[in-house]
């Protein structure tokens, strides 16, 4: 037996069975993989193959694929926006979108945190035999995602600029960045149904139909951009406004092509959406809200950390500091796909092994996850690093955003090994239905390390802003020491138990 196919000697019995009545195993959480490879109140079943390095790179790559397409989009986006002002001023549109979309992605954390509990609930059912259970886990899925986008679009939209200055924002960023804002809020209410949709296709196995729609949408968006930015064909130059509705539409589009997807499933599939069911008392509702909690909290607590360590930016370092904070996690957030994608590849891995109660296989998975992520990241890492200067160069002309720019990616790439080590260590515990671990890595990372050093450095000690890129490399380390611990004592391997149908209807 080789080294990768070993259990760990230290704190991991790997050769036990999981009991999923151990009542030191938290509570069932969003496992997407855990629910596709166990049926609630079914027996223990094997699921073939071996979860090989090819296995997992076949379950990783759609998502891959997706997130490439997303953030190629967010680049170009980036490009085309740092191209607006005239030279030397581009700091402001590409300060303004900084902003909205740190805002934004508090709408996205919390229809993500949503979409891994749709996919437990649906894969569960489906795997059950009951698609019945599942139509109805896939409505009560869009009635807390629509409620949950309602609720924060309503502050961010009628309160924009007044959130926009809670932030720190300079008066001349404000006047550009809350139209923007507005308009990609209003654009969530399309995505909170779109990213529900998805999750039901992938819990019923189906990820190419997503992957295709995400390359429709990104063209759309990226054509629209060039007509309504720089008013080509003969529309009116709208510039950052124009790439608001550019994202308002192409997100209408990707609604009507799910729209179009699903009105061809047939009745009796569990992805069927019966929209009487979006209007009325749904059984399952409770249970999307009690399972998404745990990643609504690791999302919120992710983001406003980030918000805060972007409050520090913007009141001690400035517009040109958050001009290069924006440019840098586009260009960076190239090497975090692999990442990932082999922490949902590895959710998937670990949930089916340990829904056969298969622990030696759930670890030999988690491992060569592990070691594809860092091999794939160590390689971008060095690349962002040697052409670090072109890549900022590609998105604007400002010198004085390109020269801040150059330690924050130097810091973000020595970074990145541990960053795609906490990925997919907490992909594996996701897995294992343990998302109770990765949250309070997340909060020992951003509110234990990057959030106060950060604040200490700029308001105290008055350090260059370089010396504030280096605290992302050590709330990474941090996150990955917790989580990396945690994966050795072996809990993680504890199945826990999952709910009857019964107790829902």
């Amino acid at each position: 037996m080789s080294d990768e196919d070993a259990p760990l000697e230290t704190g991991i019995d790997a050769n036990r069975s999981a009991d999923p009545m151990d009542p030191e195993v938290g509570p069932a959480v969003p496992a997407s993989s855990l629910a596709a490879g166990a049926s609630a109140g079914a027996a223990p079943r094997n699921v073939a193959g071996r979860d090989t390095f090819g296995e997992i790179f076949s379950l990783a790559w759609p998502v891959m694929a997706s997130q490439v397409l997303l953030n190629f989009t967010g680049v170009v986006d980036r490009m085309m926006i740092g191209r607006l002002a005239e030279v030397g001023s581009a700091a402001v549109p590409l300060a303004a979108v900084g902003y909205a979309t740190q805002l934004f992605h508090l709408i996205h954390s919390t229809l993500f945190a949503v979409g891994l509990a749709c996919v437990a609930l649906m894969a569960r059912s489906i795997g059950s035999g009951d698609p019945e259970r599942a139509r109805h886990s896939f409505a009560g899925s869009i009635q807390v995602s629509a409620s949950v986008t309602l609720f924060y679009g309503f502050i961010l939209f009628f309160f924009s600029e007044e959130t926009l200055a809670l932030l720190g924002a300079e008066p001349s960023v404000i006047e550009v960045a809350a139209p923007y804002l507005e308009l990609t809020v209003a654009a969530s209410v399309m995505l909170s149904f779109t990213m529900i949709c998805e999750s039901a296709l992938r819990a019923n196995r189906d990820t190419v139909t997503p992957m295709f729609i995400a390359a429709i949408v990104a063209i759309s968006k990226l054509a629209l951009n060039g007509v309504l930015i720089f008013g080509y064909l003969g529309f009116p130059r709208l510039e950052l406004l124009g790439a608001g509705f550019a994202t308002a539409i192409s997100q209408a589009v990707g609604l009507v092509l799910f729209l179009v997807i699903l009105a061809r499933v047939p009745n009796s599939a569990p992805t069927a959406l019966r929209f009487r069911d979006l209007f009325r008392k749904n059984p399952i509702t409770r249970e999307v809200i009690r399972i998404a909690i745990p990643g609504v909290a690791e999302r919120i607590v992710l983001n406003f950390g980030l918000l805060s360590y972007f409050w520090v930016l913007s009141n001690y370092y400035g517009t040109i500091a958050v001009a290069a904070y924006t440019v840098g996690i586009s260009i960076l957030s190239f090497s975090w796909i692999p990442g990932t994608g082999y922490a949902q590849a590895c959710s998937t891995v670990v949930g089916q092994a340990l829904g056969a109660r298969d622990s030696d296989r759930a670890l030999r998975g988690a491992k060569r996850s592990l070691k594809l992520a860092i091999a794939t990241a160590i390689p971008l890492g060095i690349l962002c690093v040697w052409q670090r200067g072109a890549l900022a160069e590609l998105f604007t002309d400002d010198r004085a955003v390109i020269d801040a720019l150059a330690p924050f990616m130097l810091c973000l790439a020595i970074a990145q090994p541990f960053l795609q080590m906490h990925f997919t260590l907490g992909g594996a515990h996701k897995g294992a239905g343990d998302t109770i671990t990765p949250l309070i890595g997340a909060a020992i990372g951003n509110w234990g390390i990057r959030v106060p050093v950060a604040i200490f450095l700029g308001a105290y000690l008055e350090v260059d802003v370089v010396w504030l890129w280096a605290t992302l490399i050590f709330d990474h380390i941090a996150r990955t020491i917790w989580l990396g611990a945690s994966f050795i004592r072996g809990r993680w391997l504890d199945l826990p138990p999952l709910p009857s149908s019964a107790k829902t209807f």
